[in-house]
């Protein structure tokens, strides 16, 4: 038995705390809620130049009707959220820190081109910004694939349709001088 008094509970040395790791289910809410928020952004941007300056421009062949850019973007956001989610899983390393910090960035790229080609009305100038939003996702692309092979191909997916993006942005540049 211990002649030594006992110690009060608070001069106790405090033990490490355990580095707090969000809950994977509210991670995924989270990338979600960043990509449908600049989803959002987007729309509001786009919006009202649909049916007035969008509608009177020239379109060059395999144009889709205008019905399917709202669902294809909203399949494309909740894939670009999903691979985010699935490479923010992996395990921290320079890699991962990479491909999200450029994640976000083309995320602003991808804004920046709703902005200069609905509400400035600058075709040319847009083409410039998505080629750089292109560039952006092939960067973003090359870590994911090295860390989530998912990630990576969700992300491809999204640069094929942003490259056909770029075609259309680029004819309606050319038919509308």
């Amino acid at each position: 038995m211990s002649t030594e008094p006992d110690m009060p509970v608070s001069s106790l040395p405090a033990a490490p705390r355990a580095r707090a790791v969000p809950r994977p289910d509210l991670a995924l809410a989270a990338w979600l809620g960043l990509c449908y928020a600049v989803a959002g952004v987007g729309s509001l941007l786009t919006a009202p130049a649909i049916p007035t300056w969008y509608a009177t421009l020239a379109k060059p062949p395999l144009t889709p009707p205008g019905w399917v850019f709202a669902p294809v973007w909203t399949v494309l956001y909740t894939a670009m959220a999903v691979a985010a989610w699935l490479a923010w899983r992996t395990r921290p390393s320079s890699c991962r820190r990479r491909g999200l910090r450029l994640f976000c960035v083309q995320l602003v790229l991808n804004l920046l081109w709703s902005w200069i080609f609905f509400s400035l009305h600058r075709p040319g100038l847009a083409l410039v910004a998505i080629a750089l939003l292109g560039t952006g996702i092939a960067m973003t692309t090359r870590p994911f694939l090295t860390i989530s092979r998912t990630a990576g191909w969700l992300m491809l997916v999204y640069l094929a349709w942003v490259t056909f993006a770029t075609y259309l942005n680029a004819g309606i540049w050319r038919l509308n001088p």
